[in-house]
């Protein structure tokens, strides 16, 4: 049985899907992706979640966070009695630029969100030990199918004081960026970003990078490495399959032209970085997300 589902815009920066699951009957998803950051709130139920050619256990007082177009599979297995309720989670999915505009007074907060929906997480699982948390979650996808005026305000403020509990109480601390960083220091690791965000389509080059934002090359791979946790390197083919991700979805483009897109690279080496980073080839994905699709 399925409820709660709400549905706003899709294909824009203002997209949220948000819904609330109590389910009977087996429950198996092929492999799938989304546009958005996909927050997976498990109240009830055990199975297996498996992440890009990694498996996790899915079991009450758990939070899956999937990051936009990761693929991701959730499997339950079949109940020992057809009246149990097997499986109760509530889906969160939005586009991170939908609450990005919000979060430029709190700029630790808009770094987490950054850091959730583009970062490198160890493990897409985490524990949830506040049942009133989880009672949150599920009060609030009940409360924006309400009639009435305001859902958009509640709704921000809902997502940012869930960002902001998450960001104190159940991401872990070492997975983010060090306390006690100066606001110039992160304005520098902001600026990184976003020339990379405007350049990423091109060959990579620490030399332009570092002279343009008038900063020294050592300076900024030894900064952005300690800040994120990866190399510039790293950062930038990550954003690269990401890219390639929305493409392979979203356009009949070939894989070549693809490769050319997102930064000139040749097939067979954007086919091998793919492979390395998702576990399958740029073919079987588009056809794993198609095959969802119908």
């Amino acid at each position: 049985m399925a409820s709660h589902i709400e549905h706003v815009d899709p294909g824009h920066s203002s997209f949220f899907l948000a819904f609330r699951d109590e389910l009977q009957e087996d429950h198996f998803h092929k492999f799938h992706a989304h546009q958005g950051l996909e927050l997976l709130f498990i109240h009830e139920g055990q199975g297996i979640v498996e992440v890009e050619g990694r498996t996790y256990e899915l079991q009450g007082g758990s939070l899956f966070c999937f990051q936009p177009y990761q693929l991701h599979k959730v499997e339950i297995p079949a109940p020992r009695d057809a009246r149990d309720v097997r499986y109760v989670r509530t889906n969160l999915t939005f586009e991170p630029r939908y609450l990005e505009p919000f979060l430029a007074p709190y700029p630790k907060l808009e770094a987490f969100l950054r850091f959730l929906s583009r970062g490198t997480l160890s493990s897409p699982r985490f524990a949830v030990d506040d049942s009133r948390l989880m009672g949150a979650v599920e009060s609030h996808v009940r409360a924006v199918l309400e009639p009435g005026e305001g859902q958009e305000e509640a709704r921000i403020l809902f997502l940012i004081s869930l960002l902001r509990y998450l960001q104190l109480a159940v991401i872990s601390g070492e997975e983010l960026p060090p306390e006690g960083w100066s606001v110039k220091t992160t304005a520098h690791i902001e600026s990184v970003m976003d020339w990379i965000e405007g350049h990423f389509r091109q060959p990579f080059s620490l030399e332009l990078l570092a002279g343009e934002l008038h900063l020294s090359s050592y300076y900024v791979s030894h900064l952005f490495k300690q800040y994120t946790g990866v190399s510039l390197t790293d950062y930038v083919t990550a954003r690269r399959i990401r890219e390639a991700c929305v493409l392979l979805g979203s356009s009949g483009q070939s894989v070549q032209r693809i490769a050319r897109e997102v930064g000139g690279l040749s097939a067979p080496y954007f086919c091998k970085l793919f492979k390395k980073h998702k576990g399958m080839t740029p073919l079987d994905y588009r056809s794993a997300l198609h095959h969802t699709a119908k």
